[in-house]
């Protein structure tokens, strides 16, 4: 289960974040190169956040697709998976950006928390990756 991997990464964010305050729910944004399964994904961050700021928080999980490029016709399209073939001409011959991201994009805290601070929405612009066994998790907030 790699998702273990990208939760570390995700709940070190998280708990900064967080600044002591119980986290409820939290978003992230995850590009579809990483074959990450949202249930895998959930059962690891309940295990690695257990005892800590965010235990119980559930996770909201956005896949983003990779940008492929075929490069014997030229066609652009978006894809969920690693290796495809050209929706166009069926060439196997592509060029893939993007699709690879870890985001944290947004943590929303227990009620019991002042009502100014139920969701904290986390700039998108303001990122820094860290790293984990898995490759690389880009957070925005976090020091690099």
């Amino acid at each position: 289960m790699h998702e273990i991997g990208y939760c570390d990464g995700v709940l070190e964010a998280v708990e900064r974040r967080a600044a002591g305050r119980r986290v409820a729910r939290i978003g992230v944004r995850i590009g579809a190169m990483h074959r990450v399964v949202h249930e895998a994904f959930e059962q690891s961050f309940q295990h690695v956040a257990a005892g800590g700021v965010a235990e119980g928080a559930t996770t909201d999980l956005t896949t983003v697709a990779a940008r492929a490029l075929c490069r014997l016709c030229n066609t652009t399209f978006e894809t969920v998976e690693p290796m495809p073939d050209c929706p166009s001409c069926a060439a196997p011959v592509l060029e893939l950006e993007g699709g690879d991201e870890v985001v944290l994009e947004w943590v929303e805290y227990h009620p019991e928390q002042s009502a100014s601070s139920l969701r904290a929405v986390l700039p998108v612009h303001s990122h820094t990756a860290v790293h984990h066994e898995g490759g690389d998790v880009d957070v925005p907030g976090h020091p690099g």
